[in-house]
């Protein structure tokens, strides 16, 4: 199994009215291709910064990261923007659709952005509703972002994310913004996406959705204190194990 993402000590720090804060402090993390692995810890532990970091949103202070053997932190900005447009996908707790576009469009938007893809715009859109197809919204695609559930909307920000298939999706709550049902619906699809063979890192706080992962990362003032990786194949099992060892590592 090839290495999909490595960091290598590892720091991010910001500096805030001339003092220090160093959030991400050595964080040395691998993710092989296919995993499905989630971050948690407490708040301010730093699990979005270090989504930021080795996804190249952020750059980091100190330290490596390679993204399928290449290091971001070597890349100049025009370079990183290219990796992040072709090759990662990205879902947020806030949603990011621009309201001036219908669902499809802001699903697609990426594609006719990409030099990459180089496609007519019909397969595009064909593309587009394919993926919505496959998740359940296609008949949302000519509605305007206001019309449609959360749910729904989240949904799409997955087909976005898919739209140029990229090698890697990161995750920032994608849930969180999300009731049990809706919350539920979304990591059905993460799963079954994961599967079809596309690794996924993502930040949560939710129990539930980080046991559907297959591996769980605890992150702790800027430190990774913890692994777990599960044994357990019922859904309940699986919960039930991973609260027991947060609350070991002091959740």
């Amino acid at each position: 199994m090839a290495t999909a993402l490595q960091t290598k000590d590892l720091c991010k720090t910001y500096i805030v009215n001339k003092r220090q804060n160093n959030v991400l402090k050595n964080v040395d993390l691998t993710v092989e291709e296919g995993e499905m692995v989630a971050v948690m810890g407490p708040s301010g532990s730093g699990k979005s910064t270090l989504l930021y970091a080795v996804s190249g949103m952020d750059r980091i202070t100190a330290g490596s990261v390679s993204f399928f053997g290449r290091e971001l932190a070597g890349m100049r900005p025009r370079e990183l923007a290219d990796t992040r447009l072709e090759e990662m996908g990205f879902i947020f707790q806030q949603m990011y659709m621009l309201k001036n576009l219908t669902v499809l469009d802001n699903i697609i938007l990426p594609a006719c952005q990409s030099k990459e893809q180089r496609a007519p715009r019909r397969e595009i859109v064909a593309r587009g509703e394919g993926l919505m197809r496959k998740l359940g919204i296609v008949e949302t695609a000519d509605s305007d972002i206001s019309e449609v559930s959360g749910g729904q909307l989240q949904r799409a920000c997955i087909c976005r994310s898919l739209i140029n298939r990229p090698k890697m999706i990161f995750a920032d709550e994608p849930t969180g913004a999300l009731n049990r049902a809706a919350s539920d619906g979304v990591m059905e699809k993460l799963e079954e996406i994961n599967r079809e063979g596309t690794t996924l890192l993502l930040v949560t706080h939710d129990v539930k959705v980080a046991s559907r992962c297959g591996r769980v990362v605890y992150l702790v003032d800027g430190n990774i204190k913890g692994e777990y990786t599960f044994e357990e194949s019922l859904p309940r099992a699986r919960e039930r194990a991973l609260s027991n060892w947060l609350i070991e590592m002091g959740w």
